[in-house]
């Protein structure tokens, strides 16, 4: 077993910065999948361990809500049990896959603190129980406060995470569009870049306490638009590295930055943002575009099944069509071919740091 290899399933800690470095490192990155359900996890998961390769699984707190179900009255508590029953599905198989998974929540704004904080009480319990946390890391997504306000709360909520060996990631500038009730298409433009005496500020508060990532902003809007009307700008990324690096003198791209609005973005500019220490790419409008396009595509194809049992002319049986696991497994095998995409672009094809049984045996 080599020095980069590690145990398969949720990570978290120390071996969560050992896949950071491997990433920035090796060049390459991995995305970030938002989820709703056990058909995407497992897609996600299937998808990582087809393509050898390391992965993040996230909740926003409506996909959170959606996986504890639409019928349970109070929301609140079904964004948190949500968040928690789809950790621990995950904790359960992502070992069994072969697979290193990143465990994450998305954008969580300032009215969606109390959330954060909720699913921290559930990490701690995790964590009692097991040695590890729930989360591998959760966002703070405060980039539309007063910048003060948005470093004191991620320093006051990371002491907290330190504790169970958990990250934060927190956004300054804010990514255009809006996912699942966070952000606005009404964002000054100005807003859509960060400014690198920003991430250094952000450096200098919050690295003495623990690990942080950190979703700069350089043009990034959620969804997928015609092109010309997103400009991102990647070389604000490499400006921000380059302050902190030559203020505390560290070595080259000591931020971990993370890509948010990954769908449709140029892969040109892709490359570029991983060159400037980029390690996670969010991807969520073409893997929810691509499951309802494969299944889309089998209830068209068998037209007739989802309006008869039996054929009203001939008698024969549908059974076997509209069968749940038949057309959501189509749609989970076009979000997996989506994220051979993804791992292709984003160069991690290969590259999971996941020690394989065969390893394991010789070893």
């Amino acid at each position: 077993m080599s020095s980069m290899s590690l145990k398969p399933g949720v990570i978290s800690g120390n071996d969560y910065q050992t896949l950071l470095a491997a990433c920035k490192d090796g060049g390459y990155a991995l995305p970030a999948v938002n989820v709703v359900g056990t058909d995407s996890i497992n897609a996600v998961m299937e998808a990582a361990a087809k393509n050898n390769a390391d992965v993040i699984v996230q909740l926003s707190n409506g996909g959170a809500q959606f996986y504890a179900g639409k019928g349970m009255p109070d929301s609140f508590e079904a964004k948190v049990l949500g968040a928690v029953s789809a950790a621990r599905h995950v904790h359960l198989l992502a070992e069994h896959y072969g697979i290193c998974v990143v465990l994450h929540t998305d954008h969580a704004d300032k009215k969606l603190i109390p959330w954060i904080e909720a699913l921290l009480d559930h990490g701690e319990a995790f964590y009692k129980e097991t040695g590890k946390p729930l989360f591998t890391s959760h966002m703070l997504d405060l980039s539309a406060e007063e910048i003060d306000f948005n470093l004191s709360e991620s320093a006051r909520l990371l002491k907290r995470m330190v504790k169970i060996d958990m990250s934060i990631e927190i956004e300054l500038g804010v990514t255009g569009g809006e996912e699942d009730g966070v952000g606005s298409d009404e964002v000054d433009n100005d807003k859509l870049y960060t400014q690198p005496e920003d991430c250094l500020k952000a450096w200098e508060l919050l690295s003495p306490i623990g690990h942080f990532s950190l979703a700069a902003s350089f043009g990034n809007v959620h969804g997928v638009y015609k092109p010309g009307n997103v400009q991102l700008r990647p070389e604000i990324l490499q400006a921000s590295q380059a302050l902190v690096q030559s203020t505390h003198n560290t070595g080259a791209n000591p931020l971990d930055l993370v890509f948010h609005g990954g769908s449709g973005s140029e892969k040109a500019k892709i490359e570029e943002a991983i060159g400037y220490g980029v390690f996670k790419m969010n991807i969520d409008t073409d893997t929810q575009f691509a499951f309802a396009e494969g299944s889309g595509k089998f209830v068209f194809e068998n037209e007739k099944a989802f309006k008869h049992q039996i054929d009203p002319e001939d008698g024969t049986p549908y059974k076997k069509f509209y069968d749940p696991r038949k057309w959501l497994r189509a749609g989970e095998e076009a979000m997996i071919a989506r994220l051979d995409e993804a791992f292709t672009d984003l160069k991690s094809t290969g590259k999971s740091l996941a020690v394989k049984k065969s390893e394991e045996l010789a070893a």
